[in-house]
């Protein structure tokens, strides 16, 4: 089987927008066309997403062969991941969930809206979509595993872009670079004495005999740890946030702590065992209501940060060092990367998250906005600035400018060229069924037959 070469490249983009599109997609007869284990792909599925990358109007399109392939191979790494216990946190779906949710709202307009579009409650959506998002959040883990020793050298970079035909060297659409200054949203001081008094009163519930590890199961938010009793395992030091580690090691075993703040949440610990360098820890994690933080105060100091740029009193990079709450930018100045290529130019195109593309749509090369919601990758409510700092005109490809995206076409292929060579080998451990429709798409072809 020769592996598309857009399959990398799909998965991201469906990722992101086929659940948001699946409303919009003309329906059709629905039919089983493979199975993989228990893992089922329907017409209406495949279909759906050949009908996406039409409407995403991207040149180089997929064949529906192609498409089918890169859902079989997905399906098989579900199946995969299940024989190789490889899961993903129920708290990271929760996140992703929100964050799906957010960007749909922006999309739609509001919540109404987007229950008139799908016919569905908020609460019927959000359990569809749930289901959606652990899958491709599992596949993304077992593909990232089986891709993670694969390196790319520069020599190979130059050798993959000097083998691409004169005539087919990629024409690159124009390229931007943003910036943003972000701050978290607190918490309302009602909140915090309302979430104080729920875990004070989980402790002495405990002290007065019940089980910390019902509790746990009850009322922590922190679903994965929670179905476990508020179990996190043994942690080795320097592996948990420090507001918690800190109040954990000042524990004796059996001993619960008082309630904890990290920028999860609110904590209430018991520790069970000290061992050497690691230690073993319940928790009970209670989170404030989004909906409810504080934004004024982050919006205030945002705003006269935004007015310090403008009069050049300090630069943004500056600023972003000093100010920002957003870990993953805050050392690189504030810009954002592009999550596939990593490089702080991100193309102008369908491929951007659809709020910043909106946004940047109506601003000028050197404009700061005003304060503005923003959901951070965790989950977190927050406001930011964003700053336009350069947009560069559409080319042809090249070493100079293009290094990073190139390194990345090439590293992409040598995934594939693994994730091949892995679907060769791990096809014989599970049971995979194609309708005679689709078999002339010869999925089960190995280079090696």
């Amino acid at each position: 089987m020769k592996f598309s070469k857009f399959f990398i490249s799909l998965f991201a983009i469906c990722l992101l927008f086929c659940q948001a599109l699946q409303a919009q997609t003309p329906v059709v007869i629905d039919k089983i066309i493979a199975k993989v284990d228990n893992h089922y792909i329907l017409k209406s599925e495949l279909e759906s997403q050949v009908q996406q990358y039409k409407q995403s109007g991207q040149a180089g399109a997929p064949s529906t062969c192609q498409i089918f392939e890169s859902l079989v191979v997905g399906k098989m790494m579900l199946a995969k991941s299940e024989i190789d216990s490889i899961t993903v946190e129920d708290k990271r779906v929760e996140s992703e969930l929100t964050s799906r949710m957010e960007q749909m709202e922006q999309q739609f307009g509001s919540q109404k809206n987007i229950v008139e579009a799908y016919g569905k409650s908020i609460a019927s959506l959000k359990d569809e979509l749930r289901s959606a998002i652990k899958e491709q959040l599992t596949t993304r883990k077992m593909q990232e595993k089986i891709t993670s020793d694969v390196k790319i050298t520069p020599k190979e970079v130059r050798r993959f872009f000097e083998a691409i035909p004169k005539d087919s060297i990629p024409y690159m659409p124009s390229e931007v670079e943003i910036g943003h200054i972000v701050r978290l949203a607190k918490t309302t001081k009602s909140q915090k004495d309302e979430l104080y008094k729920r875990l004070y009163d989980y402790k002495k519930r405990v002290e007065n005999g019940e089980s910390f590890e019902e509790l746990a199961k009850l009322y922590s938010e922190d679903l994965g740890s929670g179905k476990r009793g508020g179990d996190l395992g043994f942690a080795k030091r320097g592996q948990m946030v420090a507001p918690f580690e800190a109040a954990a090691l000042k524990l004796k075993p059996n001993q619960m702590s008082d309630v904890v703040e990290s920028e999860f949440g609110f904590h209430l610990i018991k520790l069970l065992e000290v061992r050497g360098q690691e230690y073993h820890a319940l928790h009970i994690l209670l989170r404030p209501d989004y909906q409810r933080l504080d934004v004024v105060e982050p919006t205030k100091f945002l705003d006269s940060i935004r007015v310090l740029i403008q009069r050049d009193s300090i630069k943004f990079e500056r600023a972003a060092k000093e100010f920002s709450e957003d870990k993953a930018t805050q050392d690189g100045g504030g810009m954002i990367t592009d999550p596939q290529t990593r490089s702080i130019k991100m193309a102008l195109d369908g491929t951007m998250e659809s709020g910043l593309y909106f946004t940047i749509d109506s601003m000028t090369v050197g404009t700061i906005t005003p304060p503005m919601p923003y959901r951070t990758e965790d989950g977190r409510s927050a406001m930011r600035i964003l700053y336009y700092k350069a947009k560069h005109p559409p080319h042809y490809a090249n070493l100079e400018d293009d290094f990073q995206r190139m390194s990345n076409y090439a590293l992409n292929r040598k995934r594939n060229t693994a994730i091949e060579k892995w679907f060769a080998t791990a096809k014989n451990d599970v049971f995979i069924y194609i309708v005679d429709e689709y078999k002339e798409c010869n999925i089960m072809k190995t280079n090696d037959q």
